[in-house]
């Protein structure tokens, strides 16, 4: 928690935080136009902002782009604030709340530390006994890439031809396309029709997990992309990932799962 108090000490470092959570995915030349802040200057305070796991890369050709990450203020919220008086903490949670605001940029970034092993992370993102708890979903699939997926959600399966795994590289890296939005799931998941009729019209998205061995943890990316720019899906999975990755792990490194909201 130190590095992430003290990331956020500094004006400018909440000055880049902001840029990003106005326009998410920015080159470190598109930072430095935005803010007039030398390059130099712009690359330290992101250094420190990564060391916090406030800020994320990824490669996009010959460019990096940076990413705001939330999960440091949604562990501050879930597993600090929580057995103090919020009232008191409003900050934070005007910050946490800030941060997981739907992104302009049609791509959801997450990175979290777990501490557990690559093949028990791996475990709990595709078995079945382990998604049920935090999830409360269960895929039927070999996991092999290219198979179709079938999605249990609560008793209400969802199957379609495009709901497919795309990459299966074990202990490493694991992508998928996103389920069918059914009119079964709508109203088991408590969606109103028009909002159903505006995600059915989106193209379909995908979701990827990268794992990578850090020390005793496990370093797990989540990137789920494949947005149009106004994407109502991309809101919804925003507000989702952050609390769905948090039971993740809750449950690896206690074997509890995080209670109901």
């Amino acid at each position: 928690m130190d590095d992430v108090f003290k990331a956020l000490s500094d004006p400018s470092r909440r000055r880049l935080l902001d840029s990003l959570n106005a326009r998410n995915g920015q080159s470190l030349g598109e930072l430095c136009a935005g803010l007039d802040m030398a390059r130099q200057s712009v690359s330290k305070h992101l250094a420190v902002l990564e060391e916090a796991n406030l800020v994320t890369t990824l490669k996009q050709g010959r460019q990096k782009l940076h990413y705001l990450n939330a999960e440091p203020i949604n562990a501050i919220a879930d597993r600090w604030i929580s057995h103090y008086d919020r009232r008191r903490a409003a900050a934070l949670a005007d910050l946490k709340t800030a941060l997981e605001q739907p992104m302009t940029e049609p791509r959801f970034v997450y990175v979290t530390y777990i501490r557990t092993t690559p093949e028990r992370l791996w475990q709990a993102l595709t078995d079945p006994s382990f998604t049920r708890r935090y999830w409360g979903v269960t895929f039927d699939t070999d996991w092999a890439a290219g198979s179709p997926m079938t999605w249990d959600e609560n008793g209400r399966k969802i199957s379609d031809p495009e709901q497919v795994v795309l990459e299966s590289d074990p202990y490493r890296r694991l992508a998928y396309t996103w389920h069918t939005f059914t009119q079964e799931w709508a109203e088991g998941a408590g969606i109103a029709p028009d909002t159903l009729a505006a995600i059915g019209a989106e193209p379909r998205s995908k979701v990827s997990f990268e794992l990578e061995p850090v020390g005793e943890t496990v370093k797990l990316t989540v990137v789920h992309d494949g947005f149009e720019p106004g994407s109502t899906v991309v809101g919804m999975i925003s507000e989702g990932w952050p609390s769905l990755l948090s039971g993740l792990k809750t449950l690896l490194e206690t074997g509890e799962t995080l209670p109901a909201a």
